[in-house]
């Protein structure tokens, strides 16, 4: 990021909220706010730790069961649209392009729908989110139906889920940079989650000691893979029209997260767990057959002798 040509001494730190506390940030790392207009750096960021993220996270997760309780269901599902709204409020009020970014060029922008690859990508990604709703949209409810467990117990299985799906996506994009491609990490990440998937559907009526580690392995593999998915839809279709076809993709992994549920709880019924987690997983199977037909945007890049990945990334 270019460096402002200009400064405030009394620049002012905004600080982290965490479980209804402002916490002096532990790390010394920050990133600037600019003025867009003027270049000028007129609040800094702290950068939380892992340790500060997963306390966050853990406080979110244990307040919902606690306010479905106190409050019933409305009032957990009004405190989450709550805080989509606060976090909707802080992008709009702090997040802007680095100052002296240069627009793409814009030459040749065709629409997604006229491409393969991005059908590909899409139509693959959306096959992994099949894995992703059986395992973060019914884990509590086969948890507490299926095998007995309260309901704070079941989720506090989902939240261990999701404290840790923070992990494997960091880690996921982290390995992507290093390796200097997204679909390779990705087609793998796809066959994890098909396995992961196999062994839970396998272990649905074992000991829970057994069949619980098997979910959250399922279910933070299966949601390591979307910022891979993303990104390499944003450097196949390129930076001209990267906008397209993320909201391409999006349109097509909203059509499948609209659609997946209900069709998986009324196969549930019509079948049985066992026989629902057997088909998840073939979900994630047959989107690395789609992946396998898509170029690796960055492979390419190197065997002209550029990357397509950005210094700053690798």
């Amino acid at each position: 990021m270019p460096v402002a040509t200009a400064t405030d001494t009394s620049t002012s730190t905004v600080p982290m909220l965490i479980a209804g506390r402002w916490p002096t940030a532990r790390g010394d790392r920050s990133g600037s706010v600019y003025n867009p207009s003027t270049g000028r750096i007129i609040a800094r960021v702290p950068f939380a730790s892992a340790e500060e993220v997963d306390e966050a996270v853990s406080a979110a997760a244990a307040a919902l069961p606690w306010l479905a309780t106190a409050g019933g269901t409305r009032l957990a599902l009004v405190v989450l649209g709550c805080g989509c709204v606060a976090g909707a409020a802080v992008a709009a009020v702090l997040m802007r392009e680095a100052p002296g970014r240069h627009a793409p060029v814009l030459e040749h922008v065709g629409t997604p729908l006229r491409d393969a690859r991005m059908w590909l990508l899409a139509g693959g990604s959306a096959l992994y989110l099949v894995a992703q709703i059986a395992i973060t949209s019914f884990v509590v409810l086969f948890l507490h139906q299926h095998r007995g467990l309260s309901t704070h117990a079941a989720a506090g299985v989902l939240a261990g889920i999701n404290v840790l799906g923070i992990g494997s996506r960091i880690g996921a994009g982290r390995w992507s940079d290093e390796v200097r491609s997204r679909l390779g990490p990705l087609r793998l990440l796809g066959l994890a989650l098909t396995a992961a998937m196999a062994v839970t559907a396998v272990l649905v009526d074992a000991p829970l000691a057994v069949l619980v580690p098997a979910l959250v392995v399922a279910g933070v593999v299966g949601i390591s893979w979307n910022g891979l998915s993303f990104t390499a839809a944003a450097e196949t279709a390129g930076a001209g029209r990267s906008g397209a076809a993320l909201g391409f993709q999006q349109t097509v992994l909203a059509a499948m997260g609209a659609a997946g549920p209900p069709a998986f709880a009324a196969f549930v019924a019509a079948t049985s767990w066992r026989a629902a987690f057997s088909v998840a997983a073939l979900g994630p199977l047959l989107g690395v057959a789609a992946l396998r037909r898509v170029a690796d945007p960055t492979a390419a890049a190197r065997r002209r002798g550029m990357s397509a990945i950005p210094p700053a990334a690798r």
